[in-house]
């Protein structure tokens, strides 16, 4: 019997030596941890049964919010089955709840360490909000690049250093971009980005 291999991504913190892993696997259940990369150790945060999307996902710069948009398939409950999110690092419990009830969208990037950009697309409702952090309604970023992961990812990786430097078609839902960001001594660093659905 093959054994299921996890999937690891890891979001890291701008300001602080601080980041959050993101464990998905066994299959439908994700798992958050958060990295403290001056000590080298790790808090386990929760375990979610469904989905939650990396790339549609942010940590706040000074890596104490986690700002991420999720999946578990219960249309009828109070998050519509498909929610964004806004919690404590590593925990899921949500400070901020905004139910979206379909896949499309969703998710976010932090702008600050208290105020964020809500993917809002077609929308999400309010069910409970937060004085902790706000969002910034007035923020939308300068390029659309779809409704679905890149939409917030492309961005992020922008915010992050990265310069997009090639775009190329591969076939259909199968684009191939690529990314740069200098790191200093005359080295680059270079990231293909595959902007088919699941991809990383």
């Amino acid at each position: 019997m093959a054994r299921f291999a996890p999937r690891i991504h890891v979001l890291l913190a701008r300001k602080a030596p601080l980041g959050l892993v993101i464990r998905r696997g066994p299959s439908k259940c994700v798992a958050t941890i958060l990295w403290d990369r001056a000590r080298d150790t790790f808090q386990p945060g929760q375990w979610l049964k469904g989905r939650i999307y990396e790339r549609r996902s942010d940590l706040s710069p000074d890596g104490k919010y986690f700002l991420y948009f999720a999946m578990n398939g219960r249309w009828q409950s109070e998050a519509r089955g498909a929610w964004s999110a806004i919690s404590r690092a590593p925990y899921l419990k949500a400070l901020a709840l905004f139910p979206k009830g379909d896949c499309w969208h969703g998710g976010g990037l932090w702008i600050s360490n208290r105020t964020y950009w809500l993917n809002d697309g077609y929308g999400h409702s309010a069910l409970r909000d937060t004085t902790l952090v706000r969002r910034d309604p007035q923020y939308c970023p300068s390029e659309y690049y779809g409704g679905e992961d890149l939409g917030v990812y492309y961005h992020r990786l922008m915010r992050d250093g990265w310069t997009l430097t090639e775009q190329g078609y591969v076939g259909k839902w199968k684009d191939k971009d690529v990314f740069e960001k200098p790191i200093g001594h005359g080295w680059t660093l270079r990231k293909i980005a595959h902007a088919e659905l699941g991809a990383s």
